[in-house]
């Protein structure tokens, strides 16, 4: 998986917002084999700013509980893996 600077992605989210481009555009735009990284991007930064485009330098290792409360969360909410993913600060929806 390709790996972005946060300067990068902080370009990509602030093209979305604006509303220069769609998140296929966009992934069409920079070369990018699917538009879902930048639909998580935009997501993590509506929720956290611009700390939820950083990337994360270890890999975290999750509890059980940790686990269990994302699945009952998207279980009682109806939410979606990115929308989870948000929810709990994960970097990728891929996590859940």
């Amino acid at each position: 998986m390709a790996k972005y600077s946060e300067e990068f992605k902080g370009k990509v989210v602030t093209e979305y917002i604006d509303g220069n481009l769609s998140y296929r555009s966009l992934a069409k735009k920079y070369h990018m084999s699917s538009s879902t990284p930048i639909y998580e991007w935009v997501k993590n930064y509506e929720r956290h700013g611009m700390a939820g485009l950083k990337r994360r330098n270890t890999k975290k290792e999750y509890s059980v509980q940790f686990k269990l409360d994302a699945i009952q969360f998207m279980l009682e909410t109806g939410a979606s893996y990115t929308e989870t993913a948000v929810q709990f600060k994960l970097s990728t929806s891929s996590i859940v």
